[in-house]
């Protein structure tokens, strides 16, 4: 009988880290949406590539090299493919004292849930330096950043190993419940470093200090893939229960599920008003990173708020991140889709928020862990970006931005009907 349990339990939690894992490669399209609607006509095919790729890309390197360093045994070394150590060994241990508390699942599905999350990290990059980078130095950066500088700030969070041997994160009380910090926190970073050395659009900026803004192309394409990140969220937090297979589990998925809505639609509203105050307009794109940003300030701690404050963080998120957005414009930080307020400064205000409602994190260990995820980040991305702009260049020539990076890159224009005689 307790086998047969635990067969059904093993089935249960491995088919719901599947799913959940599932709905999370679904955000890949909701950020090739939501970009490609907010660039221009002419550089949509090239950022359509640019997010098929980095996420082959992320799940090969990944593969070859990242869950190795972040988790140990990798997937060559321990035999996943051919059907050994299906339950990881930590895991294990657990499951001799009668599976109590414990997840029990396929370590492939381990594997699969945890490359969606490298991919996601990488995305944020992709929008950060669309319109102006080369495709290829693009891919390069990309190796680099899933294959080591994601996987060694997760080995220190969720993998559990101190900084360079110098402190322990978990030790110090951090808390990221699905990411805020390791994942979209850092994938901002990366961003930010690029973005520095991009440099911003031609004509983004005047020389008096205006800001002259470059409307994207396709309102209705980043609403939809605002909805499809929206969707993609409650397998990104909820699948971070890491299991469903006893009542505990199911109600702890259940609240994780309903304060991630929370959070986003709090987000929504808290833009429109912040959007309002600023603008004197219901200005869309606002709205649709608050949307973001109640999504992002809610993954550091779904699991222990009300949904009413649920509700209240994800409202935070929304109000800083349309301030973020214009305090970018005037440092002149160039962010197409403002991936670095969304992800970056709203990141480190979920990192912040989870003292509110959960007594086992501080505010002090969640700066140090804020502070170290930033700092490795975005120091390493700034060396690996500097290097390849000094290699290969990382931005394409005036005339090739002008012209659009679709013919350039990839030699053929998402609507061609309508871009030729608009550059």
């Amino acid at each position: 009988m307790e086998n047969q349990i635990f067969q059904l339990q093993y089935a249960m939690d491995t088919f719901y880290f599947l799913v959940m894992g599932a709905l999370v490669m679904w955000m890949a399209a909701g950020f090739s949406m939501l970009e490609a609607g907010l660039v221009r006509a002419k550089n949509t095919t090239e950022i359509l590539t640019k997010n098929v790729l980095l996420f082959a890309i992320a799940c090969t390197a990944y593969l070859v090299v990242g869950y190795d360093i972040m988790y140990g045994g990798g997937i060559f070394l321990d035999g996943i493919a051919g059907g050994d150590n299906l339950v990881p060994d930590a895991l294990a241990a657990s499951a001799e004292n009668g599976f109590e508390g414990a997840s029990v699942y396929s370590a492939a599905s381990d594997f699969f849930f945890q490359v969606v999350f490298v991919a996601t990290a990488m995305s944020i990059v992709s929008g950060a330096v669309a319109e102006r980078m080369k495709l290829w130095a693009f891919a390069a950066f990309a190796v680099v950043m899933t294959a080591f500088i994601y996987p060694m700030e997760g080995f220190w969070t969720w993998g559990g190993g101190s900084v360079f041997g110098m402190y322990s994160l978990g030790d110090l009380g951090f808390l990221d419940f699905a990411g805020s910090g390791i994942v979209h926190m850092a994938g901002a970073s990366a961003a930010l470093a690029g973005v520095i050395l991009l440099g911003a659009r031609k004509g983004k900026y005047g020389a008096n200090g205006t800001v002259h803004p470059i409307p994207g192309a396709n309102l209705p394409l980043a609403t939809l893939g605002t909805f499809i990140l929206w969707m993609g969220w409650f397998g990104f937090n909820g699948g971070s229960v890491l299991k469903l297979g006893d009542m505990a589990s199911a109600n702890a998925v259940a609240m994780v599920f309903l304060n991630t809505n929370a959070a986003a639609a709090g987000g929504v509203i808290a833009a429109l008003f912040a959007a309002k105050l600023m603008f004197g307009k219901a200005d869309l794109t606002m709205i649709l990173n608050g949307a973001l940003a109640g999504l992002v300030a809610i993954t550091a701690g779904p699991d222990t708020p009300t949904p009413l404050m649920a509700t209240v963080i994800g409202a935070v998120g929304g109000t800083l991140v349309v301030f973020s957005i214009v305090a970018m414009d005037k440092f002149k930080i160039d962010d197409p889709v403002g991936a670095i307020s969304v992800h970056g400064v709203v990141g480190l205000w979920g990192l912040l928020a989870v003292p509110l409602t959960n007594s086992d994190a501080t505010f002090l260990a969640q700066l140090i862990g804020a502070a170290t995820i930033f700092t490795w980040v975005f120091v390493v991305s700034f060396i690996v970006w500097y290097v390849l702009k000094l290699v290969m260049g990382i931005r394409v020539t005036d005339e090739e931005e002008y012209e659009g990076v679709d013919l350039i890159e990839c030699g053929m224009e998402a609507y061609p009907e309508f871009t030729s005689n608009t550059k």
